[in-house]
């Protein structure tokens, strides 16, 4: 058996300095670093554009040449993707094209003429005009959510896109989930989920958030290491998978992404997180996303109002109205500003669209604040049980009491370093998980 391990990096354009330290501190640097002390290790990545320019503002550049560091080394790969992490499958197609080009250029600025061969749509949105417009864009091959293909997945093989003839390698979610959400916490555990596969001629694909290990689970960036070093279970790109597994199926798949439901898809909502009927933000956000396009788009000279509409279709803000579970009335007020502020910004708008993008901007503001007001937030987060399924430690009680100790004891290790280098704050999250994991003893 394979791991194709895909990691994600990103950090919104409004992303405050703060928060790109810490989880560059907690998160990056030490996964990127653990991949130089593990040679053998071999993971796909996707960085958007816009995170590389934050390391290079922010003074990040020694993490910039890790990467440039492990690309020589050829123990990863890059994927292209959209600069600034919008949604693409909600866009125009001209405006993904001109989002895939964006991160191309940002990634020869740093890297040189290195040419990605996979494509990674933010949020791994995917539908077919995002298929056609990434093989238009010359890429051989995209991610995409285990419940986008129509039948059961099959780890033997690879499938193909019907129409556009694109790779497509989809996402096991399972044991994705499973590793994310910290319930496979060493070697062993990783190895009894496997099993029998791995005697299997198939692959193991995961796909998980980069900052998870280390920040959003402390400690879960030396338990990659630890799972990426086993013997057992060799890691390669996923670039080379079509190569070792040559036979070939055709699909139409479905639209889809990674936060994906069950229910989503009975519901026919495959991007409700984004993109809900029922939620009036949404409604909001995305008819000033469109005023804000219409705009520039028509516009004969739109200045600095192109730019600011590049950055401000970012998908984050429409993550945080969904309140499936997650809501920051911050980072949604931050998107509407930006989008309204790409209207006003452009010479030639009619000025109906600039009112028209005031009255949203303070629609969208004043309806999150009655949202808060009412308890709206709260009643939709407790409905949704997405956060149980992806982050919760619901089967750690039935795992081996020695597997368990195992975890803790990497934490303490852990613990007792950046206690050291006086890192308090990253050591009461050590010791808070050090509690959770102790309760199973």
């Amino acid at each position: 058996m394979l791991w194709a391990n895909f990691l994600h990096f990103y950090q919104p354009p409004t992303q405050k300095r703060v928060w790109v330290d810490r989880i560059t501190t907690e998160a990056y640097r030490p996964v990127l670093k653990g991949l130089l002390d593990h040679p053998s290790a071999r993971i796909t990545f996707n960085i958007n554009g816009v995170l590389l320019d934050l390391w290079e503002e922010f003074g990040h550049k020694d993490v910039i040449e890790m990467v440039g560091q492990l690309l020589d080394k050829k123990q990863i790969e890059l994927t292209g993707s959209a600069k600034y992490h919008p949604l693409l499958p909600k866009i125009p197609e001209d405006e993904i094209k001109r989002q895939i080009e964006l991160n191309a250029l940002t990634i020869k600025k740093y890297f040189g003429e290195y040419q990605p061969q996979g494509f990674f749509p933010p949020e791994m949105a995917y539908d077919a005009v995002v298929a056609k417009a990434a093989k238009e864009m010359g890429f051989s091959w995209i991610i995409a959510e285990e419940l986008s293909c129509p039948g059961k997945v099959q780890y033997d093989r690879i499938y193909q896109e019907q129409e556009t003839g694109v790779t497509l390698f989809f996402r096991e979610r399972e044991t994705s989930y499973k590793i994310l959400s910290g319930q496979l916490g060493t070697g062993k555990l990783f190895l009894d989920v496997l099993g029998d596969r791995l005697q299997k001629n198939e692959y193991l694909l995961t796909g998980m958030d980069g900052e998870t290990f280390g920040h959003h689970r402390p400690g879960m960036d030396r338990a990659l290491m630890e799972l990426l070093s086993l013997e057992s279970v060799p890691t390669v790109l996923i670039s080379e998978l079509p190569e070792k597994f040559p036979q070939v199926e055709r699909v139409e798949p479905r639209p889809s992404t990674w936060a994906l439901m069950e229910k989503d898809l009975e519901k026919k909502v495959p991007f409700a997180r984004w993109d809900d009927p029922d939620n009036e933000i949404h409604k909001m956000q995305w008819e000033l996303t469109e005023l804000a396009i219409k705009a520039v788009r028509d516009s004969k000279d739109p200045g600095k109002a192109r730019e600011m509409l590049d950055r401000a279709i970012h998908s984050d803000q429409f993550w945080w109205a969904s309140a499936r579970p997650w809501w920051s009335l911050e980072m949604i007020e931050r998107g509407a500003f930006e989008l309204k502020e790409a209207v006003l910004a452009t010479p030639d708008a009619a000025e109906e669209s600039k009112r028209k993008a005031q009255e949203l901007y303070y629609s969208i503001i004043t309806t999150g604040f009655a949202w808060q007001r009412s308890g709206k937030v709260e009643e939709l987060a407790q409905s949704e049980d997405e956060e149980l399924r992806m982050h919760t430690d619901a089967s750690l009680p039935g795992l081996p009491k020695e597997e368990i100790k195992k975890m803790v004891s990497h934490l303490e290790e852990e613990l007792k370093e950046v206690t050291g280098n006086r890192e308090f704050e990253r050591a009461a999250l050590l010791r808070d998980r050090i509690k959770e994991l102790e309760r199973y003893l």
